[in-house]
């Protein structure tokens, strides 16, 4: 009897032994955290976990307890549908963040959503993308992000500098680069060699914009008034810059009549579109100029051998690389994953950070 209560004892302790570890093995870490924080989505990469989070950057709140109801893309299917009783809030505008709070909710909750991740986020490096030409207020402000997360490590890094890496672009050798990052709130552009960016500019001229531009149009020439959700799928769906096509996709737009105040359903073609978003690309080729004729010599020779990349989603807008050939006269090329590139080029540079010049090893 002695024997097998002791049997029984070496059992529980054993139990006990292995629950230890596994609470061990289960209790969170910090680790290093990639944050592409944009005016349309947000994009995270948690190191050994790669992308975890691809979601709207979007947030519902109830309006009296403000409280949170949803985030991320059930959030933003409730754009232009919502009561009086909930408020849905965009965080950031043009790139730049406009609601801390919000955005900070936004963030940590998105996280959580992330299952088995054992993250610890103040023990956690955390890496912010923000535009290359923000004011050092707005930069101030990505900052405070990291502070109000309760991060004790934080960096801020240029988009264009993940985007280029995430593109599969050699930024760390001496071979000049080139990348147009066209992306919800704001357009990037940068020349990259050694590791840093030799030269950039941004205007707010991108997705949202774009977005706008159909909205405007459809109401003063076709009298409907329309949404950003169905601006975007319009976008989407037949968004082209191709010229003298024999058989131009249509599509419909469903909205309110700007007259009898009725629902009202038209159909539009890929030649309309056309004509809205080629002002606004022009004005994107306009600043790609501006930035070619600020580049090096040594590295307009190799950005004429290499071509220029184009990123983001309005990369995807149907012949936007040979839109940009005719007006430029140089080799374009879209991304292979022009939507997720900044957040994934985030690892390179969590392991490079402090040394541009020497390229990480994976």
């Amino acid at each position: 009897m002695a024997m097998l209560k002791s049997k029984q004892d070496k059992k529980v302790e054993k139990g006990k032994e292995s629950a230890d570890v596994s609470n061990v093995v289960k209790s969170p870490m910090g680790k290093s955290i990639g944050i592409d924080l944009g005016t349309a989505n947000l994009l995270v990469y948690v190191e050994g976990e790669g992308v975890v989070i691809n979601e709207p950057s979007v947030i519902a709140f109830d309006y009296e307890t403000n409280e949170v109801i949803a985030v991320g893309q059930l959030a933003a299917d409730m754009v232009g549908k919502g009561h009086q009783g909930i408020r849905i809030v965009s965080p950031l505008n043009q790139g730049v963040i406009s609601d801390m709070e919000a955005t900070k909710k936004l963030i940590e909750i998105s996280l959580r959503k992330a299952e088995n991740l054992n993250l610890d986020i103040s023990q956690s490096t955390l890496l912010l993308c923000c535009p290359s030409e923000v004011t050092q207020l707005e930069r101030e402000s990505f900052t405070s992000l990291g502070d109000r997360l309760g991060v004790k490590d934080i960096f801020i890094e240029q988009e264009v500098k993940a985007g280029a890496i995430g593109s599969g672009l050699d930024i760390f050798s001496s071979n000049g680069s080139m990348i147009i990052d066209i992306g919800g709130g704001s357009t990037d552009i940068g020349v990259l060699s050694l590791g840093d960016i030799v030269v950039s500019e941004s205007n707010r001229i991108a997705g949202n914009y774009l977005d706008n531009e159909i909205i405007n149009y459809l109401q003063y020439h076709h009298g409907l008034l329309i949404g950003k959700r169905t601006a975007e799928r319009i976008k989407m769906e037949i968004g082209s810059l191709k010229e003298d096509l024999p058989n131009p996709r249509t599509t419909y737009a469903s909205g309110r009549d700007v007259v009898t105040g009725l629902p009202k359903k038209i159909t539009i073609s890929e030649d309309e579109i056309r004509d809205v978003l080629t002002i606004p690309f022009e004005s994107i080729a306009n600043l790609v100029l501006k930035v070619l004729q600020k580049t090096p010599a040594e590295l307009s020779a190799d950005i004429i051998v290499n071509g220029i990349i184009i990123s983001g989603g309005g990369a995807l807008v149907d012949g936007a690389d040979e839109f940009f050939h005719k007006r430029i006269g140089m080799d374009f090329s879209v991304s292979k994953r022009p939507l997720t590139a900044v957040v994934e080029g985030t690892k390179l540079l969590l392991k490079n950070r402090g040394s541009y010049f020497v390229k990480p090893t994976d």
